[in-house]
């Protein structure tokens, strides 16, 4: 409905099922902007294992809704996510495609405020040793999905680096944390809701965060090397890809019991410690962050998108 009512000439979506059925469903050209991950090409986002012989699959009730409007059958949902024209947010290289498959890489989107600058405070840091920046994303989700929650990784990097010879910047990107928490706080971790990411990524020697997408583009794009703690299976492909590029490690979460989740302390730290002192590892990120800001990233896909428009 909102398609026909507003005329749209082109979709242009970024991994919402629904309006990629509706845009073949009305015959509308789709433009997709997608992680590699998602391109039926590749093997999704458990890339590192085979998967289970019985896994469910929405494959039929969506052939049968694709049959309904008249449309071919599918054999992979990730099928429905490419379009006329594919963009993949990354490079060959962050985001790898078989060359089978007909994408275009655009680079990271990534954005900042053009005056985004970060507070005098953090200024002084970093001056007498190294500066961490702790990005957790919204430490828990509630009810609604808390295999997302994030508060395994600020519960553990508090303990981790407590005593650590660093000083420990830790943001939640606009969630809040009550002054109880915030009072808990080791004596070098300084607590802000939110600070301008590629700012913030340049000016530390290290981020640690949950592995979203965003996060490692970010800190790829700062060229600083990443300790990353994945929350679930998409998180986890991102960072194993930063650690294949050698831009920086992992450390897995375990199940501690139902819904419970922990991570190695030890390890943590063992990890943060060899990431600070192996100069590879920024080596490795500042080459990746040389070859990704070649792409133009949001206005390369906007002029592709419009040059796609204009052909139709």
């Amino acid at each position: 409905g909102l398609i026909t009512d507003y005329g749209a000439d082109v979709v242009v979506d970024s991994w919402h099922l629904t309006a990629c059925l509706a845009a073949r469903a009305l015959r509308k050209p789709l433009v997709s902007i997608i992680q590699a991950d998602m391109h039926p090409a590749n093997r999704g986002f458990i890339w590192w294992k085979e998967p289970p012989p019985d896994i469910p699959t929405p494959v039929p009730a969506l052939n049968r809704v694709l049959s309904d409007y008249g449309l071919p059958a599918i054999g992979k949902t990730e099928e429905l996510h490419v379009g006329d024209l594919t963009l993949v947010a990354g490079t060959p290289e962050t985001d790898p495609v078989p060359e089978k498959a007909n994408v275009i890489h655009i680079g990271p989107i990534l954005w900042q405020r053009p005056d985004a600058k970060l507070p005098e405070w953090i200024e002084a840091l970093g001056k007498d040793r190294p500066l961490v920046w702790v990005y957790t994303g919204n430490p828990t989700y509630g009810p609604v999905a808390p295999w997302a929650d994030s508060i395994v990784v600020l519960r553990s990097c508090a303990e981790a680096l407590a005593d650590e010879d660093v000083e420990v910047v830790l943001t939640t990107g606009h969630h809040p944390l009550t002054e109880e928490q915030v009072a808990a706080f080791p004596a070098n971790f300084h607590y802000e809701a939110w600070l301008p990411g590629i700012a913030m990524a340049e000016k530390s020697d290290l981020v640690i965060h949950h592995g979203g997408h965003g996060s490692c583009m970010t800190g790829l794009w700062a060229g600083t090397p990443a300790v990353i703690i994945p929350t679930y299976s998409e998180r986890e492909s991102n960072a194993r890809r930063v650690a294949a590029m050698g831009a920086g490690d992992i450390v897995l979460l375990t199940e501690a019991g139902p819904g419970e989740k922990q991570v190695s302390v030890e390890e943590l730290r063992a990890k943060v410690r060899q990431v600070l002192s192996d100069a590879s590892f920024r080596l490795n990120a500042r080459r990746i962050a040389e070859s990704i800001r070649a792409y133009g990233g949001a206005a390369e896909a906007a002029r592709l998108i419009d040059s796609f428009a204009a052909g139709l």
